[in-house]
């Protein structure tokens, strides 16, 4: 597992389970990857229990969905 997160770099697209681009790779933070601004100028954080795989994309298991209610949810305020 650390060999999927440690392909993992800056401005890589990620993608939900549906290829779908939910944000691009600012950097890693801990545990989480950190997207860069969206266009309200705000950053949001992926958990990497999230990620499926990485090869030229971050693929996440989740929908975009999920994921935006989620990242809201668990970082709120926190910028």
């Amino acid at each position: 597992m650390d060999n999927i997160f440690s392909s993992i770099r800056e401005h890589m697209p990620v993608l939900d389970v549906t290829e779908t681009q939910v944000g691009t790779v600012d950097r890693l933070e801990d545990d989480r990857i950190k997207l860069t601004r969206d266009e309200n100028q705000r950053h949001h954080w992926i958990p990497l229990e999230w990620v499926d795989r990485v090869d030229e994309n971050v693929h996440l298991k989740l929908p975009l969905t999920e994921i935006t209610a989620r990242w809201q949810e668990e970082h709120a305020g926190k910028e």
